[in-house]
């Protein structure tokens, strides 16, 4: 029997039937929904996993948030909508209220999710931001009053990159990148180099993960090329930093190096700039970057700029941090110290897993400590 998209979902993200339930149950108390037993759930996630019947729409949103997957990649039927005469004069209607203050409110549930998203991971915000992105979308295209299209447009970037983020750490890579297609189509429409940019870049992160390496170094460079001598200095140290860790994935050490010390030449002494919010490059993050790429090319100094970038790392970055403790583990392995990497890969599965970073478990996966085999840490 061909697996059910709901099951190939759970055997692509590796949880058991047991951790489903248990993030069902949980992501239920947590939107205030009364839902079955895990007794009961068990059974019906077996009858719902085999197709023999349909998932109850009470629980599309709470699969949407634990597997981070939209309805159709579920195999779940699209929300029914109003008769289509009806639904376009609703949309047109809705259009014409757009004003400066909609805008500026879009803007505020974007950085307020960026906030959260640092802190908690992707499970209580990626289904909520695909909601955001698709009203922004519906007040563009059914016509937003002229003035107001560009930074409507520029909202709908920065929704549709952070979306891009965090559908990439829940593994969910196709949706990835239809998140970065949209929201570079929304930065050529603000006319945002910038924007257009950083989306561009954000991108080749997926091809990373796909093992596309060499064609998301040419990403990177191309993101530099719309960034150059147009964009504020503090973009355009990010970009030769991104551009240095898709060269280390293709192993080229002197390149990788010489765009991080680019870097770190471009970067301002005040590394905050409020017209780049997404942006984090000051204080710990751009050694934590470089320590990464160290770690990615096997260098023993990754060891010692991770353990330095670590406890200045603030707070509020635990996915950060999940992926600087996963460095750690891979730069003690590949010293040949079992102890180290397998307590710094222990704190990374745990934080992983509070944030149900798939990404970086999925890192986890292919450890290998001194003296055994993959996948045990």
């Amino acid at each position: 029997m061909a697996k059910t998209r709901l099951r190939a979902v759970r055997d692509q993200l590796g949880y058991s039937s047991a951790e489903v339930i248990r993030l069902l149950q949980q992501r239920a108390s947590t939107l205030g929904l009364a839902i079955m037993s895990p007794t009961s759930l068990k059974t019906k996630l077996s009858v719902w996993e085999n197709g023999h019947e349909s998932v109850s729409d009470l629980y599309w949103r709470l699969f949407r948030d634990v597997y981070g997957r939209t309805n159709e990649e579920l195999g779940f039927p699209p929300e029914q909508e109003d008769s289509e005469a009806t639904e376009l004069r609703s949309r047109l209607a809705a259009a014409r209220t757009v004003d400066a203050d909609m805008v500026e409110l879009f803007r505020r549930q974007v950085d307020d999710a960026r906030h959260v998203d640092r802190r908690f991971g992707a499970v209580t915000l990626l289904d909520q931001l695909r909601g955001s992105i698709k009203q922004v979308e519906d007040l563009l295209m059914y016509g937003a009053p002229r003035g107001l299209r560009e930074p409507l447009a520029g909202v709908l970037t920065e929704a549709s990159t952070l979306a891009g983020w965090e559908a990439l750490d829940r593994n969910a890579v196709g949706q990835s990148w239809a998140h970065y297609e949209r929201a570079k189509t929304a930065a050529r429409e603000a006319g945002a180099p910038a924007l257009l940019a950083h989306a561009t870049a954000e991108q080749a992160f997926v091809l990373i993960d796909l093992g596309e390496t060499m064609q998301a170094v040419e990403q990177f460079a191309d993101a530099r090329a719309l960034a150059e001598h147009k964009t504020p200095p503090l973009l355009r140290a990010w970009l030769a930093a991104a551009h240095g860790e898709g060269l280390a994935a293709t192993g080229q050490r002197a390149e990788a190096l010489r765009a991080f010390d680019a870097a770190g030449a471009l970067l301002p002494s005040d590394p905050v700039d409020p017209a780049l919010p997404f942006l984090f490059l000051g204080g710990a993050h751009l050694d934590r970057w470089r320590g990464h790429a160290l770690a990615r090319l096997g260098e023993p100094d990754a060891i010692d700029q991770l353990s330095e970038a670590l406890p200045r790392l603030p707070a509020a970055f635990i996915r950060a941090k999940t992926g600087m403790l996963v460095d750690l583990a891979f730069a003690y392995a590949a010293l040949g110290d079992r102890d180290a990497a397998l307590e710094h890969s222990r704190q990374a599965r745990r934080l992983g897993s509070q944030i149900k970073s798939d990404r970086q478990l999925r890192r986890l996966g292919g450890l290998i400590l001194p003296g055994s085999v993959p996948g045990v840490a």
